[in-house]
């Protein structure tokens, strides 16, 4: 298979119509409906249920899909870790470590300056990522490495080391008679009628159903909560430097947050291998 084809498969795949495939992509619909068949009869299987109203995924489409996704993603991967090695040879060498914005900030601020220090340390580019982007640009080759944080980050298919584990905490607006509570269960927060819990988008850009709002980033999320119109459990780390508005209780039972630093399995980068080194020494 080529990646055209792939590329092709992975766009009627998602649109589930030819014709709005064809426009994302740039061509006529005929050339893309034959390169679909011509797939389907060297593989020798359906991949698509056509239909007057779009197409369906076939068990193996779906299976195709999944696939596809991730080869393409490996090849992107490829590209961009090649252009950064040129660069590299080039004098310009730098390492791109992605975390989630408004997480971890005082370790990633250790991490770095202990990096920094390190013999042969390079420029990092921190790209700060939406709730769940993290794994994604560290498969398709946009970051290098990676904190991560289990159990709401996929490490599959990543070398991974554990920093630290912590406990989470309600985030609720000063002022709630809740916030001067000791502690609170999970089930507190989670059914308060008041404040619902936000939705963030999945990593596919879709968006779980709910009551509470849509928020893409941490500024989004705590001018809500200040305003009374939500309320979030998130890691300890993630409510130092409060502003006024803003209150935090400790969750016991909520699940403890593990950050871990991952990056591909196949790296030979001496950044990554020293960016880990000095994550692990913190």
């Amino acid at each position: 298979m080529e990646t055209r084809e792939l590329r092709y498969f992975v766009a009627v795949a998602e649109e589930l119509h030819f014709g709005r495939a064809a426009q994302r992509l740039g061509i006529a619909q005929p050339p893309l409906s034959r390169a679909i068949g011509g797939l389907e009869r060297r593989l020798g299987a359906a991949l698509l249920e056509r239909g007057s109203r779009g197409v369906a995924l076939t068990e193996a489409g779906a299976v195709l899909l999944r696939e596809a996704r991730a080869a393409l993603d490996a090849v992107e991967a490829a590209e961009r870790r090649t252009r950064r090695a040129a660069l590299a040879a080039t004098g310009r060498p730098a390492v791109v470590l992605a975390a989630k914005a408004g997480a971890s900030g005082e370790l990633l601020a250790k991490l770095l300056d202990a990096y920094a220090a390190e013999p042969g340390a390079v420029a990092v580019d921190v790209l700060l990522c939406g709730p769940g982007e993290q794994s994604r640009v560290l498969s398709d080759g946009r970051a290098d490495v990676a904190l991560l944080h289990r159990p709401f980050d996929d490490t599959t298919g990543f070398d991974t080391e554990d920093l630290h584990t912590e406990a989470q905490v309600a985030i609720l607006p000063a002022g709630h008679p809740l916030g001067v509570r000791s502690h609170l269960r999970l089930a507190e927060v989670t059914g308060l009628p008041d404040l619902p819990l936000p939705r963030w988008p999945r990593p596919d850009g879709t968006c779980p159903d709910g009551p509470g709002p849509l928020v893409r980033d941490h500024t989004q999320l705590t001018q809500l909560i200040a305003l009374g119109r939500a309320c979030a459990v998130v890691p300890e780390s993630g409510s130092t430097g409060l502003g006024d508005g803003l209150t935090a209780v400790p969750v016991p039972d909520a699940p403890h947050v593990t950050t871990v630093i991952a990056w591909p399995p196949h790296s030979r980068s001496p950044a990554v291998a020293g960016l880990v080194r000095a994550a692990t020494a913190l």
